[in-house]
């Protein structure tokens, strides 16, 4: 399966992660080159969202749209747990990462990063600074409810603890992520490090930036 993307974006990561951890065959495409878009990238993504898909030959974009297709494709392992409070508790920190941590963070990490030092163009620190204003709100609830020593939601590894891992590695590209002033969410991040998915997501992402 193609994705189209970049493992910097947490939203890219997120769908890198969910597939390894399903033990499917995916692989990053950059979703521009130097002549504009890369090929099939507007088929898969006519509104130019990223990350998207190609699915042999079925074409999805946006994270969450792409995640709950492969989970129904691909029931084993569950990430989504099937209980409706369980459910429900997923899809609240899907949606605390992508409304909460991420519009916060991107803020952050497009303004210090990829503006300055991939695209070569002025960040502006007025809205970096802003967005890191802002995570503090976000943060500071996950180090209220993350377990000390189990997942997110429930005993298993799920969409949760995936989503939530996938800004706060984001953010550490800009000296924002995960540190001993939250100890409770250091440690339960530095669980996720330790899955095999995870483990394997960063290799893909080390080798191409090489």
């Amino acid at each position: 399966m193609k994705i189209y993307g970049d493992l910097l974006s947490p939203f890219v990561r997120k769908v890198a992660l969910v597939c390894e951890a399903k033990g499917l065959e995916w692989q990053i495409v950059p979703f521009r080159n130097r002549d504009g878009y890369a090929p099939g990238f507007q088929e898969c993504s006519p509104f130019l969202k990223v990350p998207a898909i190609d699915d042999d030959g079925y074409k999805l974009a946006d994270s969450s749209a792409i995640v709950h297709y492969l989970e129904a494709k691909h029931p084993e392992p569950a990430l989504i747990p099937a209980d409706p409070r369980l459910r429900g508790r997923v899809m609240w920190y899907e949606e605390l990462m992508d409304s909460e941590l991420a519009a916060a963070g991107l803020k952050v990490l497009f303004n210090r990063f990829v503006g300055p030092v991939l695209l070569k163009i002025p960040g502006n620190e007025a809205v970096a600074a802003e967005g890191e204003a802002q995570l503090p709100r976000g943060l500071d609830h996950l180090e209220q409810v993350v377990s000390d020593d189990s997942w997110l939601v429930g005993d298993q590894f799920t969409l949760a603890d995936i989503s939530v891992a996938s800004i706060l590695r984001s953010l550490t590209i800009v000296k924002l992520g995960p540190s001993e002033s939250r100890p409770r969410t250091l440690a339960w991040y530095r669980r996720v490090e330790a899955h095999p998915a995870w483990a394997a997501v960063e290799a893909v992402g080390a080798a191409q930036r090489k």
